[in-house]
C-alpha cells in the first residue's frame, strides 16, 4: 500500500489533534513519529509543549517517536540541527522497513523537509546580527532586496528575525558558492488538520485551563529552580515565556493567564498563515475536517494514502 511514498506528512495548528491522528495512523500503517515541534526536543518542557506522550499508546502498543527529548532544558535548537536529526531519525526507520510520519505544527522544520532545504547549511554571522539587530523592518527589507541571490524567492520575511537570517543568508551567498550535498527529494504525502476558528478558539482555551490546572506553572518554577536564566526560558516562547514573567514578578496571575491566551490564538493564526504560504509556494496538503472523529480521520486519511 505504501511503496509509491517515502514519507507521510501530518501538519495542523496548535490544539487540532494531529498528534493522536498521526499516532493512530503509525499504528495502521507500521510507522514511527518523527516530531516536527521546535520546542518538544527540550526534555523536562512536557506540559508546555504539549508532548502528551501518552497518546502515544494505542490499544497497549506504544508507538515509537524519534526528535522528543533530545535536548536539555535551556539549550537552543535550530532548522539546521533539526534536518541532521530527521535525516537519522528517518534512516533508522527506513532500516526497520518501517513507515515515517512527520508530524507538527513548527512549518519551517516541515517545509525545509519538502523543499530539501540546502540554505539552513549557511552558518551564524554573529556580528552582522549584531549590526542588524536594531534596525526597523523597513531598513532590513531594503538591505535585503539589495542581496539578490538563488534564495530570495524562498525566503521567509515575515518577521524581523527571520529577515535578518534572509539577510545573512543573502550576504553569505554574494561571497560564496553553496556546496551542500543535493539529496533527491523525498515523495511525500501531506495531510492537514483544519479545524473553525470557532473550535480552534474553545480548544485552545479549554486546553490552556486545563494545563494550568495540572502543573504546567510547576513545570516552569522547577526549571527556574534549575538556575535556568529566566531569558533562556523566555526564549522558548508562550507558556514559557509568560509563565516566567508571573513567576519573578512581572506580571499578575490574571494578566498572565489573559495575555497567554491571547498569545496562542495568535500563534495558531500565525501557523495557518503559513500553512497557505507552503500551499502557495507550491505543496500539496490534503486537509482533513478536524471535527470529524479520529475514525473519521483515520479512513480519510489512509483513503488519501492508497490514493496517493
Amino acid at each position: 500500500m505504501m511503496e509509491s511514498k517515502d514519507l507521510i506528512i501530518v501538519l495542523g495548528p496548535t490544539a487540532s489533534g494531529k498528534t493522536r491522528l498521526a499516532v493512530q495512523l503509525a499504528k495502521e500503517i507500521n510507522g514511527e513519529i518523527i516530531s516536527a515541534d521546535s520546542r518538544q526536543v527540550y526534555k523536562d518542557m512536557n506540559i508546555g509543549t504539549g508532548k502528551d506522550l501518552e497518546e502515544y499508546i494505542v490499544q497497549g502498543e506504544a508507538i515509537p517517536y524519534h526528535l522528543i527529548n533530545i535536548r536539555e532544558a535551556g539549550e537552543e535548537y535550530n532548522i539546521f540541527e533539526f534536518q541532521k536529526d530527521f535525516a537519522l531519525a528517518y534512516d533508522s526507520i527506513m532500516a526497520k522497513d518501517k513507515m515515517a510520519i512527520l508530524c507538527g505544527g513548527t512549518g519551517l522544520y516541515i517545509d525545509a523537509i519538502l523543499k530539501n532545504y540546502k540554505y539552513t547549511a549557511i552558518p551564524i554571522d554573529p556580528e552582522l546580527r549584531s549590526q542588524l539587530h536594531d534596525l526597523s523592518k523597513e531598513e532590513l527589507l531594503k538591505l535585503f532586496q539589495r542581496l539578490p541571490s538563488s534564495f530570495t524567492e524562498l525566503a521567509d520575511i515575515s518577521t524581523n528575525k527571520r529577515l535578518i537570517r534572509a539577510i545573512e543568508i543573502g550576504t553569505y551567498l554574494q561571497k560564496n558558492q553553496l556546496n551542500a550535498d543535493e539529496k533527491t527529494p523525498l515523495k511525500t504525502k501531506t495531510i492537514g488538520i483544519d479545524i473553525s476558528r470557532e473550535s480552534r478558539r474553545q480548544r485552545i482555551s479549554d486546553r490552556l485551563h486545563s494545563r494550568l490546572q495540572n502543573g504546567m506553572v510547576e513545570e516552569v518554577k522547577a526549571l527556574l529552580n534549575r538556575n535556568i536564566p529566566p531569558e533562556k526560558i523566555i526564549y522558548y516562547g508562550l507558556e514559557y515565556k509568560f509563565i516566567t514573567q508571573y513567576l519573578i514578578g512581572e506580571l499578575s496571575y490574571d494578566d498572565m493567564v489573559d495575555r497567554l491566551e491571547a498569545a496562542i490564538h495568535q500563534f495558531a493564526k500565525r501557523q495557518m498563515t503559513y500553512f497557505r504560504k507552503m500551499e502557495k509556494d507550491g505543496a500539496v496538503i490534503n486537509w482533513i475536517n478536524g471535527e470529524l472523529s479520529v475514525e473519521e480521520q483515520l479512513e480519510e486519511a489512509k483513503r488519501l494514502i492508497v490514493h496517493s
